[in-house]
């Protein structure tokens, strides 16, 4: 039965899905440094209290300075693939029923590793992932920061291996990068059948501006962050009407601009809009899902049922097929009808 008060343990064995995390993001300090030592690269770090030091950043441009150079340490198919087993591991704890995982590939071809490289790795995880009971898929993301052409060529390189990419996304950089810089890309790519997302981080120059480029003119399906979204109440109204989700991160937006912005994701949430919660690059802010869900019930007045909800819009805001949804949101009433906390 639904308990009286939230409780990790509750928060910790909810199944649910996550719709917001980056692979390049889960490299742990152990794996950085296990690969560094394999791949004979010098990462300047010789112990794990080394890396967690330099995790310094206080704003979204200081983290990517840290976040590209780490990728170093990834050379070759084995190496991605153990990237992406290790984060699948670490989520089974938290109940992850189903993930949809973001990766970068201009991060990795734009220093000489094949394409196929990158997603031969991450996809034999994909592949091996309902071992550990856990459904997943991959999202292409293109770097904001780079060339529209840039883009245009990953995408090329995509449709050779359009059956391993469910959709494609945009993040990176947003400062000088709007969504219409890649308008034609997203065209053709939705033109090929990939779902469609971007980020629309929070607190941006002109974020607002953002959001409605992205809903209105690349048309997408969500918005990953987007909680500046309550500065206009006609975009509120829109994507709660569309049934167009947000994958909110509340621990990484704590450390980029100092507000978690709990207060807008449970207004959102609770106003009906399909918001959700996600760890967005774990590794880095040391927040897995329910960490961030915990941390978010700690610092702002939730109950119980808030948390279903959440649960219950990972779920809907999937691209997962509607039979495969039900199934899911059926096993969140059966633990809450089962629990007994």
């Amino acid at each position: 039965m639904l308990p009286t008060t939230i409780t990790n343990e509750f928060i910790k064995g909810m199944p649910k899905a996550e719709l917001h995390l980056h692979l390049e993001g889960t490299l742990e300090p152990d794996l950085k440094l296990a690969l560094a030592k394999k791949n004979n690269i010098d990462i300047g770090q010789t112990t794990i209290a080394e890396i967690e030091k330099s995790y310094q950043f206080d704003s979204l441009p200081s983290f990517l300075a840290i976040y590209y150079p780490a990728m170093n340490v990834l050379q070759d198919e084995e190496d991605f693939y153990q990237l992406a087993m290790a984060y699948l591991e670490k989520v089974k704890e938290h109940n992850v029923r189903y993930a949809e995982l973001f990766f970068d590939p201009q991060a990795h071809t734009s220093r000489g590793i094949p394409f196929e490289t990158v997603i031969n790795g991450y996809y034999r995880a994909v592949t091996e992932s309902q071992t550990l009971g856990i459904e997943t898929a991959l999202i292409m993301c293109f770097l904001r920061d780079m060339s529209a052409e840039s883009a245009a060529e990953t995408l090329r390189q995509a449709l050779l291996y359009k059956d391993k990419i469910l959709g494609i996304g945009l993040d990176s950089d947003e400062q000088g990068n709007p969504p219409g810089k890649f308008k034609e890309v997203f065209k053709q790519g939705k033109e090929a059948g990939f779902h469609v997302t971007m980020h629309c981080d929070i607190d941006q120059d002109n974020s607002i501006g953002n959001i409605r480029e992205a809903l209105m003119d690349i048309q997408v399906e969500r918005l990953d962050h987007g909680t500046n979204i309550v500065e206009d109440r006609e975009l509120v109204t829109y994507v709660k009407e569309k049934g167009i989700g947000l994958t909110c991160c509340p621990v990484s937006n704590g450390f980029v601009v100092d507000d978690m912005k709990g207060k807008e994701i449970l207004s959102l949430l609770r106003e009906g809009v399909q918001v959700t919660v996600n760890s967005d690059d774990p590794a880095y802010f040391q927040s897995y899902i329910s960490d961030d869900i915990v941390a978010l019930s700690e610092n702002y007045e939730m109950t119980p049922a808030d948390v279903v909800l959440l649960a219950e819009n990972s779920f809907k805001i999937s691209w997962l097929e509607p039979e495969k949804k039900a199934g899911y949101l059926q096993e969140i009433v059966e633990y809450v009808a089962n629990y007994q906390g």
